[in-house]
């Protein structure tokens, strides 16, 4: 049976790369972004989902679209919370906006489509959740105070979701990219990406298709034992 599957922030990077492996395996995919790619709009109309354009910090715009999924589909299966944002500066030249807004962005976005999926997926006694993390939530990093706390929230919001969602078969788990060439990425330094090149023992940057891997397996049935759980995917960045 097709699975009902919803990504914010997933009509490029690592989200477009994780819907194109659940549209592979014949899912129906639904997308949250606030930009329309051709790439994503063509991959959501061959599985007969849609995409919404909306932003993630909206608690009642994530209300009705999972909602109207939920009715119109009469199910959802699997939410994958990856839309972010990151405006890296040192902690003292950090903006109240630029804190607030990626803080609203990384954490409260994961939050509001976690907290309106969660009645649909006890009410069906079954559901994958993944939100994406990021290693930046497991060290310090010079230049991210914003984007690595509110990385570093989405895990301890993972956890505990684990820990509420259990009891109803629901598995709640993380990923922690490295470095990856996404559009986020893209506006780096070449400093920041040497820098970066020299921590990783595979001496190369991951590609969005090697985090979706590792997605798309958490929410399939090999990983039905594996719940609250952080999986770092960084090419040993961090080892």
């Amino acid at each position: 049976m097709p699975r009902v599957v919803l990504i914010t922030g997933g009509m490029s990077g690592i989200g477009l790369a994780t819907a194109g492996l659940f549209a592979q395996a014949g899912d129906q995919v639904h997308i949250v972004d606030r930009q329309e790619t051709p790439a994503g709009r063509l991959l959501v109309n061959e599985t007969g989902g849609r995409s919404f354009a909306a932003d993630v910090r909206d608690f009642a715009d994530a209300e009705g679209i999972v909602g109207e999924i939920a009715r119109d589909r009469g199910r959802l299966d699997v939410l994958i919370n990856n839309a972010g944002i990151s405006r890296d500066h040192v902690l003292w030249k950090i903006s109240e906006t630029d804190w607030d807004d990626v803080l609203a962005i990384n954490l409260k976005g994961a939050f509001n489509y976690l907290r309106a999926s969660a009645p649909v997926l006890r009410r069906q006694q079954s559901g994958k959740v993944v939100n994406v993390s990021s290693i930046n939530a497991l060290r310090g990093k010079a230049g991210l105070a914003n984007y690595a706390a509110s990385k570093a929230g989405v895990i301890a919001l993972t956890r505990t979701a684990a820990r509420e969602l259990g009891p109803s078969n629901i598995n709640v788990n993380a990923v922690a990219p490295g470095l990856v060439e996404t559009p986020l990425t893209q506006g780096l330094s070449p400093e920041v990406r040497a820098q970066a090149l020299r921590e990783t023992a595979l001496g190369r940057l991951g590609t969005p298709g090697e985090v979706a891997d590792v997605i798309f397996f958490l929410c399939s049935e090999a990983a039905r034992h594996i719940t609250g759980q952080v999986i770092v995917v960084d090419g040993g960045q961090t080892a």
